[in-house]
């Protein structure tokens, strides 16, 4: 049995959003999440956040892993690593593990990175 990136033995696909779909309201998710149209609301799931080009999200994303290529207004808590692509605008608060923030894109916000066990070691 093919395990996913949860661990889990469920062969889950990830769900999309689709660019010309917009959504109010909270969405909950074991496995990843692929963002091409508008969600306003909360975003909360266990897996892998990817915000498309398209994407637009005015809330909050919790997640293990986020990529960043679309717009993101408010707040992003994610567990691992935070990608944002040159094509990302986001603004709000960013809590990550680790970031990595490519040329062009556009950050505007506050960061809290690191565990915090690694802050409280520095």
């Amino acid at each position: 049995m093919k395990k996913n990136r949860n661990g889990n033995g469920d062969s889950q696909m990830p769900n999309i959003i689709a660019q010309g779909t917009n959504i109010i309201g909270d969405i909950n998710s074991e496995g990843d999440f692929r963002i091409e149209g508008k969600i306003e609301g909360k975003i909360n799931a266990k897996g892998r956040i990817v915000v498309g080009e398209s994407g637009n999200v005015d809330g909050e994303i919790t997640c293990g892993d986020a990529d960043i290529c679309g717009k993101v207004v408010g707040k992003l808590v994610v567990a691992n690593l935070t990608v944002f692509k040159a094509t990302a605008i986001f603004s709000g608060d960013v809590e990550t593990k680790k970031l990595s923030i490519e040329p062009g894109a556009a950050f505007t916000g506050t960061c809290k990175m690191g565990t915090d066990d690694d802050i409280k070691k520095k």
